[in-house]
């Protein structure tokens, strides 16, 4: 969409609340948003400057703006809320995070079980949970398993197994950790009792638990058993000492949820802890990749989402929550606290400190190329692919392509080699694109191919086990034509990767291959994939700030860049504008620039007029 069209759509976006929705050429979601004027915040995309390269980059797929009016800026963010969650579109922020968490399950059965999963299956049983660390549930279910007396057997324990006598009990029992319920030894009622007491441990209430032992305590000294009373003394000392170790925070304060954010060029970071009773039980922090820019995505928006959606994910239902700026909150009877100073405030702070361990920790990660641990560990991803993609090669040199181009112009392409599994930046290209005249995607991938393995193989140098082209189907075939010119089929293996879906396509093949989201081949596809971006985008930069790409329009004298870029947007190359007429020209440049750059193509029709008047 261009601006001369927006400005003809501007007028039927009302000055009200809302929430506005951006699509491409083919109808598909690109991005959500909201706002408190709509005309004022869809008009600042076209009307004003922007130096976001994501921003840029929306701003020339949009076809078609939709949008929804609400009753006040609240609504607006319920229902952006909503629509994010659902649609997912590319260039919104993402909120999902990919570890599965561990739960504690209480199986649906006769007598519950009580056990650690990663698994959450809709059979009606009742899930704690979800855990940020595996260690705390495991510790949770040693405390579990020393002070209250539950089984652990599979047994189908139905009142007619029991009241047949088909079970006896095994060790556990005479070990104190099980009541025997599978010879009828303990009831329903009883054994009921102690999953409560589960419950109240694993969300942090372990105080209610040590009231109940007291009380069975004393009911123990009082009829004279002093032994049992002394077992449920140390069951108390061991809660007592696991409750010293949790993270107290102030006796008076109760449930709250906690969360600080923090951001760099490329991400922001969301610290979230949630607090029970004044012990914090659940911390995380979340890297979020910015997806439009500072200036699209406030602090204050991003906080507000992650938020929502950390108290979804963890079932908090607390009705404050402490935060460094205001957010807004789906639940509106919760209270938004900003404090300045007390245990509020030292709270945040905490919760800022782990956001920024946690921003150092990946900057490090990164410097140091540690996403991927060890040689060995690569070498294991590596073997994954190889068996994933059925190569008959172990892909140890690895080129990834991607081409792309300024505002619907200048095209310029990039070439990134990862080796054993990691960057090898010194085999890194770039590519102006020399023989494809105007914006062909094809074309220009089908010459950096060739280019590139061209030299390879006048060089002799050895040639990569696998080549990933980034863009589909569309630009695989580009690039094979071009290595079977080479005389390269069989000798390395090429697929495409769809933008979007993140789909691998085979030479050939009618249907894509889909790998596991969180596969660690995909996982190394898609940083392969994003590497090569960052790098094109950095050389985009480059030749910009240093002037060296040129077209043959910026030649001409009186037109300068802006209206070059105009023309090309419009026109999408020279070859086309040369046959146009004066007055097509004349609907995107104006009248005196049309007449210059008509003129300029057709020296011959400007040299006379009618009565052979120099024109």
């Amino acid at each position: 969409m261009t601006k001369a069209e927006f400005s003809a759509l501007a007028q039927t976006i009302p000055h009200q609340p809302g929430c506005y929705k951006y699509y491409d050429i083919d109808n598909v979601l690109l991005y959500v948003g909201k706002a408190k004027d709509l005309r004022k915040r869809v008009s600042s995309y076209f009307n004003k400057t922007v130096d976001n390269y994501k921003t840029r980059k929306l701003v020339t797929l949009i076809n078609s703006i939709d949008f929804t009016v609400t009753d006040s800026e609240h609504d607006a963010f319920l229902l952006e809320n909503s629509l994010i969650k659902h649609y997912q579109p590319r260039f919104n922020i993402s909120l999902k995070d990919d570890k599965t968490y561990p739960y504690i399950v209480i199986k649906k059965e006769p007598f519950p079980r009580v056990f650690l999963t990663r698994r959450v299956i809709r059979d009606g049983s009742e899930y704690l949970g979800p855990f940020t660390g595996v260690f705390a549930v495991k510790e949770l279910l040693e405390i579990v398993k020393h002070n209250i007396p539950l089984r652990t057997c599979s047994l189908n324990l139905s009142p007619a197994n029991i009241a047949k006598g088909k079970y006896k009990v095994c060790l556990e029992y005479h070990l104190g950790n099980c009541k025997g319920p599978c010879e009828g030894l303990q009831t329903l009622e009883d054994y009921n009792e102690k999953l409560q007491q589960v419950r109240y441990i694993m969300k942090g209430n372990i105080s209610d638990v040590i009231k109940e032992l007291k009380v069975e305590m004393m009911q123990f000294a009082a009829d004279l058993k002093f032994e049992k009373a002394q077992i449920a003394k140390n069951k108390i000392d061991s809660l007592q000492t696991y409750q010293s170790k949790s993270v107290i925070v102030s006796p008076h304060l109760s449930n709250a949820d906690v969360a600080a954010i923090l951001s760099d060029d490329n991400y922001y970071y969301v610290n979230y802890m949630m607090m029970s009773r004044g012990s914090i039980i659940h911390t995380k922090t979340l890297q979020i990749e910015k997806k439009v820019g500072e200036a699209d995505e406030l602090e204050e928006d991003v906080l507000s989402l992650a938020l929502d959606n950390f108290r979804e994910t963890f079932g908090s239902n607390a009705k404050e929550v402490i935060v460094p700026i205001y957010v807004n909150v789906a639940d509106t009877e919760v209270k938004v606290t900003i404090p300045k100073a007390g245990d509020k405030k030292q709270l945040l702070d905490l919760a800022i400190k782990n956001a920024e361990i946690f921003l150092q920790e990946m900057k490090r990660k990164d410097a140091l190329m540690l996403t991927q641990a060890t040689r060995n560990d690569n070498l294991n991803v590596l073997a994954e692919m190889q068996d994933a993609l059925q190569l008959t090669e172990l892909p140890m040199h690895i080129e990834c392509f991607d081409n792309s181009n300024f505002q619907g112009a200048f095209p310029v392409a990039a070439m990134v080699c990862f080796k054993e599994g990691v960057p090898s930046k010194k085999d890194y290209r770039h590519f102006h694109i020399k023989t494809v005249e105007g914006i062909n995607d094809f074309a220009s991938m089908s010459e950096i191919v060739y280019r590139r393995y061209k030299r390879l193989s006048d060089d002799n140098q050895p040639l990569p086990q696998l080549v990933i082209i980034d863009g589909g189907k569309g630009q695989l075939g580009a690039a094979m034509q071009s290595i079977e010119k080479l005389g390269l089929i069989g000798r390395m293996a090429v697929v495409g990767l769809a933008k979007r879906e993140e789909s691998l396509f085979f030479p050939g093949d009618s249907e894509p291959l889909q790998l596991p989201y969180d596969n660690p081949a995909h996982l190394l596809i898609r940083r392969i994939r994003d590497e090569v971006h960052r790098f094109g985008i950095t050389f985009h930069r480059q030749v910009r700030s240093k002037g060296t790409i040129k077209n043959d329009l910026e030649g001409i004298p009186g037109i300068g860049e802006k209206t070059s870029i105009d023309l090309l947007k419009a026109f999408r190359s020279v070859k086309n504008i040369k046959t146009l007429t004066e007055r097509e020209l004349t609907r995107v440049a104006g009248a005196s620039k049309a007449r210059i750059v008509y003129n300029y193509f057709h020296p011959e029709e400007s040299i006379e007029g009618k009565d052979g008047e120099i024109v």
